[in-house]
């Protein structure tokens, strides 16, 4: 589930928001194996089944997955491909995977399988709460996630800008082979009701909210262009989350990896960045419902 998001306001403004046995549930993204595991392990064997295995709670564990690779574009009332599951983890085989070091960020461990595909591990803490409160219990443990591709990986492309010349923003899009990435139903609240519907998580550095890294904000990607943006506005008795960096992690389509984006915001305003910024957002979110320049 992603963090719940409160309505925002400044003065006179409001802010635009652009996250045991036999088991077949369905797993539309790069699939949760468990929260807070150590002693990871991945194994595939010959015929394409992938062996998760870890400490968890003091107790060793493993997870088998199969059945499914990348991820079908956008489609309202067609499924998302998924994995199957079995927790109890089957039964043992010989690893024909080759360790291998993809481009990918939060990776724990991955593999290329025989039939030159990839399988990766990635952990990291999805489920911070808003606006750099205190993690609850059950909140902002770091997610054990494994998945399974081949060819090109999920694009999460971010830019900044300035709102009301006096807000840090980001706008971008999430894409998969050059097509939008979005959802068909949700919550109020955000939640992605469906297979397709992807949160984008982001964090801010050295804030109002402390020193390192603190979570912002969740939200959805739009539909039909897979756009989002926001603006680092204060919130209620929030603070303004500006900070000096950013960074956004965005659960991948499918059974894809997690894509992740970190970089350095403009300090001080300046109109002729503004300018060009509200330009490229034009461009770059053409026929976006919600994010246009402001």
């Amino acid at each position: 589930m992603a963090p719940t998001r409160r309505a925002v306001r400044v003065p006179q403004l409001a802010a635009t928001l652009a996250v045991v046995a036999w088991c077949a549930a369905p797993a539309a993204a790069s699939h949760l194996i468990t929260r807070d595991a150590t002693d990871v392990r991945l194994q595939v064997s010959g015929d394409g089944k992938a062996l998760v295995s870890y400490h968890a709670r003091g107790v060793a564990r493993h997870v088998l997955a199969w059945g499914a690779i990348n991820a079908r574009p956008s489609e309202s009332g067609r499924p998302q491909v998924e994995f199957r599951v079995d927790y109890s983890g089957g039964p043992s085989f010989a690893n024909a995977c080759v360790p291998a070091r993809p481009p990918l960020a939060w990776l724990v461990t991955a593999c290329r399988a025989p039939d030159g595909s990839y399988w990766a591990v990635q952990s990291w803490p999805r489920t911070l709460p808003n606006y750099g409160a205190p993690a609850r219990p059950g909140r902002g443990s770091r997610e054990l996630r494994l998945s399974h591709w081949s060819g090109p990986l999920p694009r999460l492309d971010i830019h900044f800008g300035w709102a009301y010349s006096r807000f840090q923003q980001i706008y971008g899009r999430l894409t998969y082979r050059g097509l939008p990435v979005y959802g068909f139903h949700s919550t109020r609240a955000g939640v992605p009701l469906d297979g397709y519907g992807r949160n984008i998580y982001v964090d801010t550095l050295d804030s109002a909210y402390g020193k390192g890294w603190h979570r912002e904000n969740s939200f959805l990607t739009h539909r039909p262009t897979g756009g989002f943006c926001y603006g680092f506005y204060p919130h209620g008795s929030y603070p303004s989350g500006h900070g000096k960096r950013y960074r956004a992690t965005v659960m991948g389509p499918g059974v894809t990896p997690d894509a992740y984006w970190e970089g350095t915001p403009p300090q001080r305003y300046n109109r002729q960045f503004d300018l060009r910024a509200d330009d490229h957002m034009r461009a770059m979110l053409a026929g976006d419902p919600t994010c246009r320049p402001r």
